[in-house]
């Protein structure tokens, strides 16, 4: 005490009185907490001095560790005398939760509370928690400060006490235990007594100092994670309290003076460790509650945050192209304002940028967390959300960022050398993406001026016709003889699929005769799908063999698919029958129908689409014929028209059909609507006479349109009548 004047050590006396008296009637509410707010804030205001304050301190807790001994020593006699009752009580409320008029289990409680400011009171500031626990079951609490091992560190008992306060306290003491453990990391990120590592340095988690802030940050991200689940249920205040401890934690910034390697981690590194895609904050940016909540702290006085997240992104582009460059790692260097634009380039070029992972990191890893593969998810959300997309996407800018790779391989540079295969195939989803909106596709045709005289600038629509044409011919050599060459190349028509599929955008690529290079492409991948030798059991190479043939077959099927695409318009219908392949393509569409498959959602329409526009010509209709695919059509029909479910036991009769078409043919109805064409119909019917059979069979069943006019509509036989279960109904059918 010979710091203090004899007035400050008067008043200092005075106060630890009256916080003694406040802990001995039992800690029942603020009063202990307004005490030593007031030592606090007259300490604040007396001392000017910050190491005789850092001193007295010191002082204060030593005294207070004295006065909280001698009251346990007092405590101990009525501790004795209430402990058989205690067990009553702790077996009766294990599994409930205690009310504030349990009087018998007060003098256990401020045993506990004591004893717990003790031991932990220099790890962490506990007594916020422990007075708001309280109103907590005090069984609950002595319970888990008997469980806890006095012979593990200090640091592990403070970090088990919040999981299981965490995992036993109601709701509304939940949220006073997070932002006391927010609290306290952030004090412990400013404190210049703590060894944080720097960004040279790294995080080595077998240092008990990490592991252990970092088993903190996991329990706060756990919380932070489970919170939406039930904030609703509590006032606005509850869930802002939550929110600004958290952004406020996540503000932490060290001097940044310093250079870039030399860097002190911040608390959001150690949060994008335990939670590498910010999976808490999607989830509190989910609802509409929780998300203008976060956006007016942002906005209000998180702003940096913002900030600093934009400038990360800059300066890892600028890591990247310090490497490209082989250049020393120096100071970060600064930037002007960022625009959403802006923004955007920069995760396009950090696609191609970004250097690849290690051969030795796991498939699972490379897919889940390369910056490349991040980046392009987030502008996939982006290309899902339309109105997003028209906002922020749909601009020549962006688009000129995505083809930047395309012009540097067209012109042979290698400007780019990290524009690997895989980041060509995630430019062409994220292209795909684009081309499959109208708005999208309309920005690849004629680009953002459509009524600009000047010049005769290739567009987009045009360099990715080009491209996949070299792709296609093979007049790229960078990727010859790569495994993912074909997934390149796929991914690039799958793009030029979604243009040609509709009338202007196969007008742009008419002169490029991509049609004319997707058969030849095919009919190569079918000879080679030809020569592959059939696996000899117990040889070496079954699994290597078996793999190529996979691949090439896949190969095969994806060019197919690209072909039979150019009927979905009458003019690509016709490129697709000088082609020569229309039965192949035809029979292709057929098994995949059988197959019955989901449709992709970047897809304009299903095979239904392309089934009607193939049977508009004759050589279509002949097409579907041969293929099986009316038959197959026509038996479905049959089935659902005159038979039943064999595997459904009849108890009551079927209703009299009061629809005009039962539900269960309306697809197969529409089916042969949109198949009959004059065309089609003239290829199937004409110049063909009705069997006009004496007798039919029950179990005979047509197999082509003649057949079901015959069966159908033509009724002019009893035995034609007798043969259907359903007459009336199967009659109604085909008339209509």
């Amino acid at each position: 005490m010979a710091h203090f004047s004899a007035d400050d050590e008067a008043m200092l006396q005075a106060m630890l009185r009256q916080l003694f008296q406040s802990v001995k009637e039992k800690i029942t509410g603020a009063p202990s907490l307004e005490c030593a707010e007031e030592i606090l804030l007259h300490l604040e205001e007396t001392d000017e001095n910050f190491h005789k304050y850092k001193e007295m301190m010191h002082s204060l807790k030593n005294i207070m560790m004295i006065v909280v001994e001698s009251m346990i020593n007092k405590f101990e006699e009525d501790g004795l005398r209430s402990q058989e009752r205690q067990k009553k009580i702790q077996k009766e409320k294990s599994n409930s939760y205690c009310t504030d008029n349990c009087s018998d289990s007060d003098s256990s409680f401020s045993q506990a509370t004591l004893k717990m400011c003790t031991v932990y009171g220099e790890g962490m500031n506990v007594l916020p928690i422990v007075l708001q626990s309280y109103k907590f079951c005090q069984g609950k609490l002595q319970l888990i400060l008997d469980q806890l091992d006095p012979g593990q560190p200090k640091e592990d008992r403070i970090l088990k006490f919040y999981a299981q306060t965490f995992t036993l306290s109601p709701l509304h003491t939940t949220k006073e235990i997070y932002t006391s453990l927010a609290k306290y990391l952030e004090l412990y990120f400013l404190s210049r007594e703590n060894h944080i590592p720097t960004l040279s340095t790294g995080i080595d988690i077998t240092n008990p100092n990490v592991s252990r802030l970092l088993k903190k940050v996991r329990l706060l991200n756990e919380y932070q994670k489970e919170a939406p689940c039930f904030w609703i249920r509590h006032p606005e205040k509850y869930m802002e309290e939550i929110v600004e401890s958290t952004l406020s934690l996540l503000s932490v910034k060290h001097d940044q003076s310093h250079l870039v390697s030399q860097k002190i981690l911040d608390p959001i590194y150690f949060l994008a460790l335990v939670d590498t895609k910010a999976v808490w904050f999607k989830k509190w940016m989910h609802a509409y509650y929780s998300r203008t909540a976060v956006l007016r702290l942002l906005e209000k006085k998180y702003k940096p945050l913002i900030t600093t997240a934009v400038q990360q992104c800059v300066q890892y582009f600028e890591l990247c192209e310090t490497m490209k460059a082989d250049e020393a790692l120096g100071r970060s260097k600064p930037y002007d304002l960022v625009t959403l634009t802006d923004l955007l380039v920069l995760f396009t070029q950090l696609i191609y940028y970004s250097p690849s992972c290690p051969k030795m990191t796991s498939s699972v890893h490379l897919e889940n967390y390369s910056p490349a593969n991040m980046v392009t998810e987030v502008l996939r959300i982006l290309c899902d959300q339309k109105e997003c997309a028209i906002e922020c996407l749909y601009n020549n800018t962006v688009i000129e960022a995505l083809l930047q790779p395309i012009h540097n391989l067209m012109k042979g540079t290698k400007a780019v050398p990290y524009c690997s295969e895989t980041a060509l195939i995630h430019i062409a989803d994220i292209l795909a993406r684009i081309a499959s909106v109208e708005e999208g596709l309309i920005l690849l045709l004629y680009g953002e001026n459509m009524n600009s005289s000047e010049g005769k600038s290739l567009t987009g629509a045009d360099v990715i016709a080009q491209f996949s044409k070299k792709l296609l011919d093979e007049d790229i050599s960078i990727f010859s003889g790569s495994e993912m060459f074909p997934v390149v190349k796929g991914a690039f028509t799958s793009v030029c699929r979604q243009i040609y599929g509709t009338c202007e955008g196969l007008q742009v690529l008419v002169p490029y005769s991509l049609h004319e290079s997707i058969v030849k492409a095919w009919k190569k991948t079918s000879l080679l799908s030809e020569r592959i030798p059939t696996p000899v059991e117990g040889s070496d190479s079954i699994s290597s063999v078996s793999q190529e043939s996979q691949n090439i077959m896949a190969w095969e099927e994806n060019l197919l698919d690209d072909l039979l695409n150019f009927a979905a318009t009458p003019k690509g219908l016709l490129l697709l029958q000088r082609t020569g392949a229309l039965n192949e393509c035809v029979t292709f569409m057929f098994s995949q129908y059988a197959k019955k498959l989901q449709i992709s959602r970047h897809r304009k329409f299903g095979y239904e689409v392309l089934v009607t526009q193939v049977a508009s010509t004759a050589a279509g209709a002949v097409a579907l014929q041969s293929s099986g695919f009316i038959n197959a059509l026509i038996t479905e029909l049959w089935a659902n028209l005159e038979c039943g479910r064999d595997d459904v036991r009849v108890t009551h009769p079927r209703s009299t059909p009061v629809d005009p078409i039962d539900r269960s043919c309306q697809k197969s109805f529409l089916a042969l609507v949109n198949l009959l064409s004059y065309p089609a119909v003239y290829e199937l019917a004409g110049n063909q006479g009705l069997p006009n059979k004496a007798e039919y069979s029950l179990r005979e069943v047509p197999t082509c349109i003649v057949d079901i006019i015959d069966r159908l509509i033509i009724l002019n036989s009893e035995a034609k009548i007798r043969s259907l279960f359903n007459y009336e109904q199967s009659h109604i059918f085909g008339l209509r």
